[in-house]
């Protein structure tokens, strides 16, 4: 079997694709499948990209016109790819928006290849709401037909299966969630600080922040001791926002701190008692699962898929806003530290038996045989 994959960047680190496609192709090389990623070289690129895959990047065009410039066009990509669809078995696109999400469908198109589309959670209502007459422009010229010409779209919760529907793309989905790796985040023992949360992820308007510092002032956390860091790349200016905002609520023990990586983003789950994702909307949150993997418990909104946290006993899931986050936060930061570290424990023994990377790389490679061979469709397919 041999697969390509395909998007904007693969080198920017505080964005989730550029550690879930990797991931999984790793996950699919250790069952036998040929696989290398394809992207734009210098898009985005703040990183040393993934290691262990075979990543091509080919060149950017107009990067002098800035308009054209995010929109991440590249001949050669593009040419890359209708030589790869001439005797590959799958193309497998991630992302929406950019040129290098428009090209695949050309590509296989007279060929015996298979398209593969994930959104990666870009029709959420929250993430439609930014620069959204650009994106209705993008999608009725370019977006939309592509998306329709997916022969099998990949999703990773129900509520983005949902998102989809509401798009009007009728094809086949398949719903599988992204895996973690539990060795990268390391284990629950080493360096947990007392009396510290931690929400790690984009700093940006979607994310539900203001929500949180409101939660914060009315939890009385910051008074009872506990501290709260908030750790991410900002994205337009949206960290000062978020620094006036806690000066006008006068916020004891809050700190809004530039992006982690590697070893140090380890550091930052392993020290924190509680993670709390107060996000919009999400298709799939990796920083809930990378919490879960290190043995902190949960506060997560209704904005993210992971109902799990109250089913498996190792943290919260409540509607978005201020006052829901409010009671969690009290609930959470009332119990002993002995009871949210053995709920910590529960969620790290979920992530083990259910999100492993090569199980969701097998569930993955059960949809593109049955693309290119036919016959029964995998469970986790949805034809209706």
């Amino acid at each position: 079997m041999k697969v390509i994959h395909v998007l904007g960047s693969v080198d920017d680190p505080d964005a989730g694709p550029s550690y879930s496609v990797p991931a999984l192709c790793r996950g699919l090389m250790s069952h036998g499948a040929q696989v290398s990623i394809q992207t734009v070289a210098g898009w985005r690129a703040t990183g040393p990209g993934p290691q262990g895959v075979d990543v091509r990047r080919h060149a950017q065009d107009f990067t002098h016109a800035p308009v054209l410039r995010r929109l991440c066009l590249s001949s050669g990509l593009s040419e890359a790819l209708r030589t790869e669809a001439r005797t590959g078995q799958i193309i497998h696109s991630h992302g929406l928006w950019l040129m290098p999400n428009i090209y695949p469908a050309a590509a296989v198109r007279g060929t015996d290849a298979r398209f593969v589309l994930s959104p990666r959670g870009m029709l959420g209502g929250a993430a439609l709401g930014f620069s959204a007459l650009s994106k209705r422009l993008f999608w009725r010229a370019l977006q939309e037909r592509s998306a329709k010409a997916a022969d099998c779209l990949h999703v990773t919760a129900e509520a983005e299966y949902e998102e989809v529907r509401a798009a009007g793309l009728k094809g086949p989905v398949t719903v599988i969630a992204n895996g973690v790796d539990l060795e990268e985040v390391g284990s629950q023992s080493a360096g947990r600080a007392p009396k510290t949360v931690l929400s790690l992820g984009r700093i940006h308007p979607k994310k539900g922040l203001p929500d949180l510092l409101h939660a914060w002032a009315e939890s009385g956390a910051g008074e009872a001791g506990w501290s709260l860091r908030i750790v991410g790349p900002d994205e337009a200016g949206h960290a000062d926002e978020l620094k006036t905002l806690a000066a006008r609520l006068n916020l004891r023990g809050v700190s809004i701190e530039a992006a982690l990586h590697g070893e140090a983003k380890a550091q930052a789950f392993r020290g924190a008692s509680l993670f709390v994702l107060p996000s919009l909307n999400e298709n799939f949150a990796m920083t809930v699962a990378e919490a879960l993997a290190a043995g902190l418990p949960v506060i997560a909104t209704r904005g993210a898929p992971w109902r799990g946290l109250e089913t498996q006993g190792c943290g919260w899931w409540v509607k978005t806003g201020a006052g829901p986050l409010a009671a969690a936060l009290k609930a959470a930061l009332g119990l002993p530290a002995e009871t949210l570290a053995a709920m910590g424990a529960q969620g790290r023994a979920w992530m083990a038996q259910s999100f492993s990377w090569n199980a969701r790389a097998a569930e993955m490679l059960d949809v593109y045989r049955w693309l290119t061979d036919g016959g029964a469709p995998p469970a986790h397919v949805r034809l209706d």
